[in-house]
């Protein structure tokens, strides 16, 4: 497979919008030069959709602002102490960095200065497939044989691995994270020994910087090969550990492709834990999962074991009522890597898929015309009420309801 040196324009309409036009034309204008860089390119490149359109310009950063906004467009400073500003056009967002190179660098962060070289500023990107740019007119520009290692689906990183890593530690997790999006075959050796070697670093990253990163791993189509690479090369229990049960997260992907049912992230971390709800909760401590995500967490690990025997409708039904479609679809998914593969999900999916959720016919302020007073104990008939109805697969209507409820209050 190889991969063209110019882009078609015509073909790839991020590059025709009027944002980008009045870009490029105002910074033309002062005498400088943008370039499109990085994930634009190398997805443009393999056919894939282009989220996010970064570009690279060899002006100051103040110059770049000051130019964008005399050409009417809106920019934000939103990074210009390292470079890069944010025009904004047509309620979209282009990020506009000034090219460097790297002075010094310590960790994540480092002293650079800006350069008009523009070899210098792709020599401090991670992978060469990223170091790719292109021009208005589409010609690509290549300092690293990106396009070659992006046709060979080889993750690469740009210079002396290490090197690249001891600037950025994430950069770790996201060779794993490229490799199974990009990769084609084996990972590249030398890209994973020095992973390997400089594994013991990755707690010194902040929780949020490690989730995102995982995250985004775990959405691949098929994350779980990288996962095994990770634990083959000892580099998981570094930063997770308790992630390690390869077997369900493979088990989930094939599931996820019989009954065409991808999972979001969360699933597939909770089918790398144990079925165990306080390793659940250590876990989303330590990525600093947020409230939401920690009880979907939680529920995800707790639900399938609960499972067994409620995949008929109405029991399933009574679990989506108190979890919701989407949490009950997953747990669904995973309850089938912890019992039966051939279990038949069709109903269930299906159920969740079209759920419409059913509101209880009666209030509080029905039960005061009972002659109760508000309190806790309105609340508990309440519930009473809504326990009966439940049971009976959320049929009963108002007046049953309230039936119901005048009975409950007989027997008392």
């Amino acid at each position: 497979m190889s991969l063209p040196s110019q882009l078609d324009p015509d073909q790839n309409p991020w590059m025709l919008t009027d944002g980008v036009r009045r870009i490029f034309a105002a910074i033309k204008a002062a005498g400088g030069e943008a370039r499109f860089v990085g994930g634009c390119v190398r997805d443009a490149l393999l056919g894939r959709a282009v989220g996010d359109v970064d570009l690279a310009c060899n002006l100051p950063p103040e110059k770049v602002s000051d130019i964008l906004q005399k050409a009417g467009l809106k920019v934000a400073p939103t990074g210009i102490a390292h470079g890069t500003v944010t025009a904004v056009a047509d309620h979209k967002g282009y990020e506009i960095t000034t090219l460097r190179r790297d002075v010094e660098t310590y960790g994540r962060k480092a002293k650079v200065e800006f350069t008009d070289d523009w070899q210098a500023d792709a020599a401090r990107r991670d992978f060469t497939m990223n170091a790719l740019y292109a021009d208005a007119d589409g010609k690509i520009f290549d300092y690293f044989n990106g396009r070659e290692d992006l046709a060979a689906g080889r993750v690469k990183f740009i210079g002396k691995a290490e090197d690249r890593i001891r600037e950025d530690v994430l950069r770790i997790l996201r060779f794993f994270r490229f490799h199974a999006f990009f990769g084609k075959g084996e990972a590249d050796a030398e890209g994973l020994k020095a992973c390997a070697a400089l594994a013991a670093e990755l707690p010194k990253l902040s929780a949020e910087r490690v989730w995102r990163e995982v995250g985004k791993l775990l959405a691949a189509k098929n994350p779980a090969p990288v996962w095994q690479l990770l634990i083959e090369h000892k580099i998981l229990p570094h930063f997770l550990p308790e992630a390690a049960d390869i077997g369900r997260l493979g088990y989930l992907i094939e599931i996820e492709e019989k009954f065409d049912a991808r999972s979001v992230s969360i699933t597939r971390l909770a089918a790398l834990l144990p079925l165990k709800e306080d390793v659940a909760r250590q876990v989303a401590q330590k990525l600093k999962l947020s409230n939401r995500e920690t009880e979907e967490l939680c529920n995800l690990v707790t639900l399938p074991a609960r499972m067994r025997g409620k995949l008929d409708i109405m029991p399933f039904r009574r679990m989506i009522y108190e979890y919701g479609p989407e949490t009950c679809r997953a747990a669904a998914l995973l309850f089938v890597t912890i019992e039966d593969k051939s279990a038949d999900l069709e109903p269930a999916l299906s159920e969740a898929a079209n759920w419409e959720q059913p509101q209880l016919p009666l209030q509080g302020a029905d039960l005061l015309k009972f002659g109760l007073k508000p309190g806790p104990r309105v609340g508990e008939i309440l519930k009473e009420v809504e326990e009966w109805w439940i049971a009976r697969d959320f049929r009963p209507g108002r007046d049953e309801c309230l039936a119901e409820a005048r009975a409950f209050l007989a027997r008392q």
